[in-house]
């Protein structure tokens, strides 16, 4: 990485930064502010080495919107605009400073997190188990940006030393198995030993815990034993047709239950994926078993879910960003992108530009709280405006429930009743098949000011829901026939929404290992989704080609695409598999010769 050296950049105060855990993508410039000399040499100075290695997620990768938009828009049920998707989303990875950012920005992370242990190590004046703690806290960040990068770029270089003491800029790749053992070893051996439970004393509300650690590693387990796992192993998705067209109107077609074949993920081959899902099922139960052992940690509510009073709690969000409201360098874009930016009048005047297929709105049950609750059923845009005046608004989905209580007609063109509240303000609400009308979620409605383009809208990185699949997917993987471990653990998160539980007998049922392995995956893509997690989920699945290929409109003419129903293009490639690495890496690192297969 060529990153130039620097001192000690200025820090996040703690009450902008909420962790339980983007200006141009930026190099470490060399600072002029404080030495480390100058930093002190008691507990204050710890928080703030750790405050300064966590301030790179904002600064280098959180402040301009580019991510978390690489983590959602390449997948199978994400969608919007072709504007906004044409690079990432469509599968243009190759010189986007969106896509760049994961490299750049977790890479600047490491080289911190390097110069902050170093420096903690030698402070003699603060508390130890503070100090040992705030050690935690770096090898946990640095441990969680080199899982980024392997899922993102496979081979990757490791860095143990920074720029400041003599680091190389020329630095290998180093096979992927090295890559997770190092992660391993980082939250095995220095994370989890080191850092404060959630009911410790000493633990401070926002920053990531020792659970935290135990949840990421259970998730790294399940990543390495999935990718292990050997080719023919079947997946159900609900996936198809996206549009076709009856005579001039475009119309959506309901997805279709398909069977795909594992492929074996390339880089994953040598681990044993028995042995990894039984470390991810030990790790993850852990958490979910409540013993305690590693802090109090439980599924919130839905209804406090995603209220901020909930997301910074430590207790289901164990690593989550917080933007600060209405500050340009550490507010963040998130609110605008995901649910579009108010004009004080119930108008949303800019943004709601990422949100999800109705492919993915028909997984769900009619009651399901994930819908009902977490899916934008109206919404007003400024362009509407006719004369100075918003005239019409949408709604969402092209129900006929929903259209009956939008504007009043029932499903055979019959008026038969006035529209219901909300849309009964004398707008007329409609529907069309484009990116305007996609089921846009409200998991991040929740800021301070709705009117801000910065806001204080919350990421989650890590949530304890992630953990309680992970474990049902390892006991799924690890039971011949249908595990009721992993039942009870799927139906966890089922009750928290109000869905439909599993079962194994009567209507419904889940009779075979496969089905419950399906039910798992899809499950992540309904309570996960736009968390950043799907592209991963396909590709560690070896199903990511074959589930994004099986996407296919039909035009007027009959011919065929693999567009989705906003005009997104889905098709993918063997090259896809893996993100480009930055052409300035490849070009000025002297230890790298060539980009990742298909990139130039």
């Amino acid at each position: 990485m060529k990153v130039t050296k620097y001192i000690l950049a200025s820090f996040f105060l703690a009450s902008m930064l909420t962790f339980t855990a983007c200006e141009d993508f930026l190099k470490e410039e060399p600072y002029s502010f404080v030495g480390p000399e100058e930093v002190g040499n008691d507990n204050a100075a710890v928080s703030q080495w750790v405050t300064g290695v966590y301030s790179k997620w904002a600064d280098d990768m959180f402040r301009w919107g580019n991510f978390p938009r690489v983590l959602d828009m390449d997948c199978d049920y994400a969608s919007g605009p072709d504007w906004a998707f044409s690079n990432a989303g469509a599968g243009n990875y190759q010189g986007d400073d969106v896509t760049n950012t994961i490299w750049k920005g977790c890479y600047n992370l490491i080289n911190r997190a390097n110069v902050a242990i170093k420096y903690i190590k030698e402070i003699t004046g603060a508390d130890e188990r503070f100090k040992e703690n705030g050690l935690g806290e770096v090898y946990f960040q640095k441990a969680f940006a080199y899982f980024m990068l392997v899922k993102a770029y496979g081979d990757i270089p490791l860095l143990d030393v920074a720029i400041t003491d003599g680091a190389s800029y020329d630095n290998p790749r180093q096979p992927i198995a090295d890559v997770y053992k190092e992660i391993v070893r980082l939250l095995e051996e220095e994370a989890i030993p080191r850092l404060y439970k959630n009911t410790d004393a000493g633990f401070q509300n926002g920053h990531v815990c020792v659970g935290t650690a135990v949840g990421l590693l259970a998730k790294v387990y399940a990543t390495m034993a999935s990718g292990a796992l050997p080719a023919g192993e079947k997946m159900l998705v609900m996936t198809g047709s996206s549009y076709s067209y009856n005579g001039d109107n475009k119309v959506l077609d309901m997805p279709i239950r398909k069977e795909f074949s594992k492929t074996q993920v390339k880089g994953y081959e040598s681990f044993d994926w028995r042995e990894c899902y039984q470390k991810a099922a030990t790790w993850a139960g852990y958490l979910i078993n409540q013993d305690n052992s590693y802090g109090n940690h439980y599924l919130l509510p839905y209804d406090q879910l995603w209220k901020r009073s909930g997301l910074s709690q430590s207790t289901e969000h164990l690593f989550t960003l917080q933007g600060a409201n209405g500050d340009e360098l550490y507010g963040n874009s998130i609110f605008e992108w995901y649910n579009g930016i108010s004009n004080g009048q119930d108008v949303i005047a800019s943004g709601l530009y990422i949100g999800n297929r109705y492919h993915w709105y028909t997984l769900f049950d009619a009651k399901d709280d994930r819908i009902t609750k977490g899916v934008k059923h109206r919404f007003v845009v400024s362009y509407q405006n006719e004369e100075g005046k918003t005239k019409s608004g949408f709604f969402y989905p092209n129900t006929p429930e929903y259209i009956l209580m939008a504007t009043g007609y029932d499903a055979n063109g019959n008026y038969v009743q006035d529209p219901v509240a909300p849309y009964n303000d004398g707008r007329n609400y409609y529907y069309n098949v484009s990116s305007e009308c996609l089921a846009f979620t409200n998991k991040y409605a929740d800021v301070t000011d709705v009117t801000q383009k910065k806001s204080d809208a919350y990421w989650p990185f890590l949530r304890l829901a992630d953990i309680v699949l992970i474990y049902a997917e390892a006991k799924c993987e690890l039971t011949d026939g249908v595990s009721p471990e992993a039942i009870s653990a799927l139906n966890d998160i089922r009750s928290r929404s109000n869905a439909t539980l599993a079962v194994t007998s009567g209507d419904g049922a889940i009779l075979t290992k496969e089905e419950l392995r399906s039910a798992i995956f899809e499950e992540r893509a309904k309570e996960l989704t736009l968390e950043g997690d799907r592209r991963w989920d396909l590709i560690r699945w070896g199903i990511y080609l074959d589930v994004m290929n099986s996407i296919v409109g039909t035009n007027k003419d009959g011919s065929t695409t693999h567009y989705d129903e906003a005009g997104v293009n889905k098709h993918r490639e063997e090259r896809h598999l893996l993100f480009p690495l930055p052409t300035d890496e490849v070009s000025t690192n002297d230890a790298i010769s060539e980009n990742n297969p298909g990139w130039s």
